[in-house]
């Protein structure tokens, strides 16, 4: 039996065998037509499980005109949300009151650019950080806990602060291309698990001869 099922709702049992019901894969759980979200992706909170999509992405309305893409085996701390870009408040004028949002023929701001926020395959956002409109993070990147992220994010570079600079990347530039060409994210679970040592240790070797 693998140890993960991507059917699940709720992906965690405790050793006791009883049930983490504030972990709980995204996919399964959010219907909302501007949130993509690939498998085994988990965020933890405590609200209702039909907020989820408000409580992850508060800004982001059914209208909206941008989306919040996330990729596969992306781990999203409690208390983390993403502002996207319909959050955005007009600021070339005198005034940034959103008179235009309290109408549905004037929502949205229509000559505000819009900019799609995505989250690679991978990454792992800590606690109580904030993810910023338009903001790409690549591929097995780190977000420290209570980060403010307001530009794109290299692949595999850690980062933190307010707002939010890298500081360090967890490997060499040669070995993060490798690792990105590898796309272990795709290989069917059942390979995947087969291989959890190599993943877990790093052992790139043997992954590009499984």
């Amino acid at each position: 039996m693998p140890l993960l099922d991507a059917s699940s709702v709720f992906p965690i049992t405790y050793p006791d065998g009883s049930l983490s019901k504030a972990t709980m894969y995204l996919k399964n759980v959010i219907d909302h037509p501007r949130i993509e979200v690939d498998d085994y992706s988990y965020f933890t909170h405590y609200g209702k499980l039909e907020e989820t999509a408000e409580i992850l992405a508060p800004y982001l309305g059914r209208g909206c005109r941008e989306k919040l893409v996330i990729g596969k085996f992306v781990q999203i701390a409690r208390g983390s949300y993403f502002i996207t870009s319909s959050a955005n408040h007009p600021m070339g004028g005198i005034t940034t009151y959103p008179f235009r949002i309290f109408k549905p023929e004037t929502f949205g701001y229509k000559d505000l650019p819009v900019k799609d926020t995505v989250v690679e395959h991978d990454v792992w956002i800590g606690h109580d950080a904030v993810i910023m409109p338009g903001v790409r993070i690549g591929a097995g990147a780190i977000v420290a806990a209570s980060s403010v992220v307001t530009r794109d994010v290299p692949p595999y570079a850690v980062v933190g602060g307010n707002p939010a600079s890298i500081i360090r990347m967890r490997y060499p530039v040669e070995i993060i291309s490798e690792i990105l060409d590898l796309a272990w994210w795709d290989w069917p679970i059942d390979k995947i698990e087969a291989n959890l040592s190599a993943l877990e240790s790093g052992d790139l070797a043997a992954l590009k001869r499984a």
